[in-house]
């Protein structure tokens, strides 16, 4: 019986060798300091592509768009895009109103994109660079 019970840490550890292939690892993302998004104007129906660089708001409308972190998946990789995005409503009083504080997803552009009464927003991409300028400073 103890001559069995000094085998066991031994075993174990063979056990944990063997299966360390069958360990999912997570998924290594990128960092991207821009974010594509669109956004639809529901009164002429008008859909606009803009990038925003990380921390930096763009108006959209009514709306107030600031990206803070934009992954994707390294290449090679199942594609996944997200980002976590503030949306601030300037209301007609001139006053500003958090609408959305949360993670898009480009691949599913219906699960958490920014729904208003005039205008909708969702994240279409994370790039590296844009043909928009970089503000001052970065």
């Amino acid at each position: 019986m103890i001559s069995s019970l000094r085998c066991l840490p031994a075993a174990f550890a063979l056990a944990l060798v063997g299966t360390a292939g069958l360990v999912p690892t997570a998924e290594a993302r990128v960092k991207n300091p821009v974010a594509e998004f669109a956004g639809i104007d529901k009164i002429t129906g008008r859909i606009f592509n803009f990038d925003v660089y990380m921390d930096e708001t763009v108006q959209f409308g009514s709306l107030q768009v600031t990206p803070r972190v934009c992954y994707t998946s390294e290449e090679g990789e199942e594609p996944k895009t997200d980002s976590f995005v503030e949306v601030d409503e300037i209301t007609l009083d001139r006053k500003i109103r958090r609408v959305f504080s949360g993670w898009m997803f480009a691949e599913s552009p219906g699960l958490n994109a920014v729904e208003h009464a005039v205008f909708d927003v969702w994240l279409k991409d994370c790039k590296n660079a844009s043909d928009v300028p970089a503000p001052s400073g970065n």
